[in-house]
Order: C-alpha cells, then structure tokens, then sequence
C-alpha cells in the first residue's frame, strides 16, 4: 500500500529541510531526488504556495508526484502583481482584470473548479474577484458576474 504525504512548498524552490526532509527521511527515500523533482513540477508557480503530494511505494522505494495548484486568489494576484487584496472589498479597488487573464486564471485552475465549461470557471474566478476587490473588464466583478450570465461575454469565453 503506497504511503503518501502532503505538503505546502514554495514554487520552485523546495528543499530538504522541513516540511520535506522529516517527513521523507525515515522512508529510506532520495530526498535530493525527490526534492529536484517537485521543484521541476513546480517551477511554474515560483513565489507562490503549492500544495505537492508525495505518493511512495515502501517496498520500491519508487515515489510519483502530484501537483496541485495555489489557491484562484494567489494566482489572481500573480496576474495582477500584487501583494495582497483589498483591505474593504466593497469600497476599495486594488486592480482590474482583463477578459484574458481571467480565462488564463480559469485555464489554470480548471482541474479543481467545479465549472463544467469556460464561461462557469471564469465565474468561479470572478466570485474569488468579488471577495478581493478587484474588478474585471473595468467593472465591478458582480456586475461582469451579471453581465456573464447574460451573455454579454459569450463571444469572448467560446474561444
């Protein structure tokens, strides 16, 4: 039965110190192996949290890595360059998304949304806007959200 652990790590840079090192030195593995490994996974997300999965066979000592991907507000920040959302989401705005970063984000989220197609997960991501105060396509995300719904963005999401 394969043993697996979980852990956060930065993007691109993980090493053998905690949370990795503890958790994988008794199981006999190559931590530099497996080290270099997510870190190849994850170069993608460089300064961001990655949620890794570490799935080992103890008899094998062989080890498959599963990489999820940082929270939509991480990668919407990502996008935008920014530090951190908005301190009072309603009143304060700290950035604009175009249609095109919200779909990349969307793109990039797609295995852990619940949206069945390209208009539901920009949403999804529009609702995470929502909470942050950032606004898409130069309006306030609610009102993209209703615009969405009504069609107004079927041209651009189709493609």
């Amino acid at each position: 039965m394969p043993q697996t652990i979980e852990v956060l790590v930065d993007g691109g840079k993980a090493n053998a110190g905690p949370p990795l090192g503890p958790a994988l030195g008794p199981l006999g593995l190559n931590i530099g192996e497996v080290v270099a490994t997510i870190n190849d996974k994850t170069k993608a997300f460089v300064n961001m949290k990655v949620p890794v999965k570490v799935i080992i066979d103890e008899k094998t000592k062989k080890f498959d890595i599963k990489v999820g991907t940082p929270p939509t507000s991480a990668l919407i920040k990502k996008e935008l360059g920014l530090n951190s959302g908005s301190g009072n989401a309603r009143t304060d705005k700290v950035g604009d998304m175009t249609i095109d970063q919200i779909k990349k984000v969307a793109e990039m989220k797609q295995d852990s949304l619940l949206g069945a197609d390209v208009k539901a997960m920009v949403l999804e991501v529009a609702g995470t806007c929502v909470s942050m105060g950032i606004n898409v396509d130069g309006k306030d995300a609610k009102i993209f959200q209703a615009d969405v719904h009504a069609g107004a963005y079927d041209e651009a999401l189709s493609a």
